[in-house]
């Protein structure tokens, strides 16, 4: 939804909103990965500034984007890689929480570390 209060705001939106649009499922997990990697950067900096409002909503679309790439698994047909994207992704889950509950920063570098993997292995499949 656009917000005439915050033009860049606005626009930052509408220009997502269009790339998803014209996502296909590839792009979609390539652009969810990439999402994920700047909220964990964002969480971990409301983390250090002891931000806890701002850091619960950052780990929250964290988990979201978790769940959604998770959601996206073909679990019957995938395969081995399938089933050991779902165990990454439950991992990730929970140290998420782990992360948050503790306020840790550094609980998050485990997730920082392997969505980086994904994306590399991701991006390895064009």
């Amino acid at each position: 939804m656009l917000n005439e209060h915050d033009p860049f705001n606005a626009y930052q939106q509408a220009s997502l909103d269009a790339r998803v649009a014209a996502a296909n499922p590839h792009d979609m997990v390539r652009m969810l990965l990439e999402g994920l990697l700047e909220e964990l950067e964002r969480a971990a900096g409301h983390m250090e500034r002891k931000r806890f409002e701002a850091k619960g909503i950052s780990i929250n679309k964290c988990l979201n984007i978790v769940h959604g790439l998770d959601s996206m698994l073909d679990l019957e047909n995938g395969g081995e890689i399938a089933t050991s994207l779902n165990r990454l992704y439950d991992y990730c889950s929970r140290q998420l929480i782990s992360a948050s509950v503790e306020n840790s920063a550094e609980a998050l570098q485990p997730v920082t570390e392997v969505i980086t993997n994904v994306r590399e292995g991701w991006a390895n499949l064009n």
